[in-house]
């Protein structure tokens, strides 16, 4: 897992969705988050950052700011917190099964038409 931060050239909101839309669509991407006060988008999964900022120069000018891990490592003076012991029910609910979308391209039926005239109307 890895936190990927984009510096974009945001400047409404139809560009904003345009390229939430672009990157949730990437495989490998857990969760986005854009801030339109610093216009910077912040990318959490196993993608390759190079291979997102490149789709997103496509649609706008994109510069790769950092990368790092998802998870920030805790503070030595905040204190641990002892996580209680779940029942195999509420475990079974938290794992949520994972799906994949695949496009399909449509198919196309192309028949030879055989005709006495092959310029006639094809509306009459």
């Amino acid at each position: 897992m890895k936190k990927i931060v984009l510096k974009l050239a945001l400047e409404d909101e139809s560009r904003k969705r345009k390229a939430l839309k672009m990157v949730a669509g990437v495989q490998g991407v857990d969760s986005v988050a854009v801030d339109m006060k610093d216009k910077k988008m912040t990318v959490i999964g196993d993608v390759d950052p190079v291979y997102l900022t490149s789709k997103l120069r496509k649609f706008s000018s994109a510069e790769l700011v950092s990368v790092g891990p998802a998870k920030e490592e805790k503070k030595e003076g905040e204190k641990k917190e002892e996580k209680k012991p779940e029942s195999d029910a509420k475990k079974n609910k938290a794992e949520a099964p994972k799906y994949e979308v695949v496009y399909v391209p449509p198919s196309y039926d192309s028949r030879a038409v055989s005709e006495e005239n092959p310029n006639a109307c094809v509306i009459c």
